[in-house]
C-alpha cells in the first residue's frame, strides 16, 4: 500500500493546485488527485485520435508486424505532453526541471519525426540526437545534484567527469532498451510503468517530488494502455518508448542509486539490449552471436517458443516484479 512515506513531508509544498484542497486533503491525497488528473487528461486526448499521428505502415521484419498495418502511431507525443501539462499544474516548476521537461519533450519530438518521416532515420542519426539531449541533461543534472552514488548501502562519490560520462552511457540504454521492448501490444507500456513505480517504491525519500512525476506518468501510461492493450487500436512509437526510456534513466540518476537500473529494468535490458548487443558486434566487428534467436527476445518467444502476445506481457510483467521483490530483499 502507499502511504504518505512515498510522498516527504515538504512535498506539499511544491504542488501549486494545493489552494483549499490542503485544507481538506494530506499531501499524498493531492498527489493521487494528480494522477487521476494525469489518467484523465491523457485518456481524453487519446480518444480525440488526432489526424495529423501518422498511420502505421507495418513491419516487414517483425512478427506479427502486419497486425499493426493503420493504426495510430506516434500517439507518444500526445502521452508525453499530456504528462508535462499536468505536472506543470500540480508543482512548482524549477528551471532544473524545466530544462528536464524541454529535453523530455525533445526526445519525444525526436521520435514522433522519425514515426512520420516516410523513410525511416537512420540509426546514426537518431544516436547523434541521443548524444545531444544526453550531454544537455547530465551539464544540467551535475550542476544540480551531487555525484555522490549508492551500492548497496555504501556511498561512492563519483568525479564529476566521470559521473557525466557514465550518465551519458545510462540515458543512451535505457532509450534504446526501452525502444526495442516496443514491438507487442502493452509491453513496452507496462514493464516502463513497473520500472518507474519501483524507483518510487524503493527510493521515494531519496526521489523526493521526483516520486510525483513518476507517479503522474504513471497515470499517463494507465490511459494509453486502455487503447493499447491486445488488440491494440493505437501505437505510442518511438515518441513514446523513447521519452520512457529517457524518463527512467532520469529516475535512475535522482534516486541516487543509478545501479538500481540494472535490477529494475532488467527484462527490458535483455528484451532489447541483447539485440543491440547482437548488432553492435556485427556491424562493428563482423562477430556473430545469437544467431539462431530472433531479436528482440519477445520475437523468438513469440515465434519459436509459442507464446502469445498476451502472455508475452503477463509473463515479462512477472519477471519485473519478482525483480522488484528482490531489490526489495537486498535494499539496506
Amino acid at each position: 500500500m502507499i502511504g504518505k512515506e512515498v510522498f516527504p513531508a515538504q512535498l506539499h509544498r511544491r504542488i501549486m493546485l494545493v489552494g483549499v484542497l490542503e485544507k481538506i486533503l494530506e499531501n499524498y491525497q493531492i498527489a493521487m488527485l494528480g494522477v487521476l488528473c494525469a489518467w484523465a487528461v491523457t485518456l481524453f486526448a487519446l480518444s480525440r485520435k488526432f489526424k495529423f499521428l501518422p498511420c502505421d505502415q507495418g513491419r516487414a521484419f517483425a512478427v506479427n508486424g502486419e497486425l499493426s498495418k493503420g493504426k495510430l502511431r506516434g500517439v507518444g507525443l500526445i502521452i508525453t505532453v499530456s504528462y508535462v501539462l499536468v505536472s506543470c499544474l500540480f508543482v512548482k516548476v524549477s528551471l532544473e526541471y524545466a530544462i528536464f521537461c524541454i529535453l523530455f519533450l525533445a526526445i519525444m519530438l525526436s521520435g514522433y519525426l522519425d514515426d512520420a518521416a516516410k523513410t525511416p532515420w537512420s540509426d546514426y542519426k537518431k544516436g547523434l540526437i541521443d548524444l545531444i539531449i544526453s550531454i544537455m541533461y547530465m551539464i544540467t543534472f551535475v550542476r544540480n545534484n551531487p555525484t555522490d552514488v549508492y551500492i548497496f548501502n555504501q556511498m561512492v562519490h563519483i568525479p564529476m567527469a566521470l559521473y557525466v560520462i557514465l550518465g551519458i552511457v545510462l540515458i543512451w540504454v535505457s532509450i534504446n532498451v526501452t525502444n526495442c521492448t516496443d514491438g507487442v501490444d502493452g509491453l513496452c507500456a507496462t514493464l516502463s510503468m513497473i520500472t518507474i513505480f519501483s524507483f518510487v517504491l524503493l527510493f521515494s525519500t531519496e526521489l523526493g517530488e521526483y516520486s510525483l512525476y513518476g507517479l503522474l506518468l504513471m497515470g499517463c501510461i494507465l490511459a494509453y494502455l486502455y487503447y493499447n492493450t491486445f488488440p491494440s487500436s493505437m501505437l505510442m512509437g518511438d515518441a513514446g518508448s523513447r521519452a520512457f526510456g529517457f524518463f527512467i534513466a532520469v529516475m535512475a540518476m535522482k534516486s541516487g542509486h543509478p545501479f538500481s537500473f540494472l535490477l529494475l529494468a532488467l527484462v527490458m535490458i535483455i528484451d532489447g539490449g541483447l539485440g543491440l548487443v547482437k548488432v553492435f558486434l556485427l556491424r562493428f566487428f563482423k562477430i556473430h552471436i545469437l544467431s539462431k534467436t530472433r531479436t528482440p527476445i519477445h520475437d523468438e518467444m513469440r515465434k519459436n517458443r509459442g507464446w502469445s502476445d498476451t502472455q508475452v506481457v503477463i509473463r515479462y510483467a512477472i519477471f519485473q516484479i519478482v525483480l522488484l521483490l528482490v531489490a526489495f530483499v537486498l535494499k539496506r
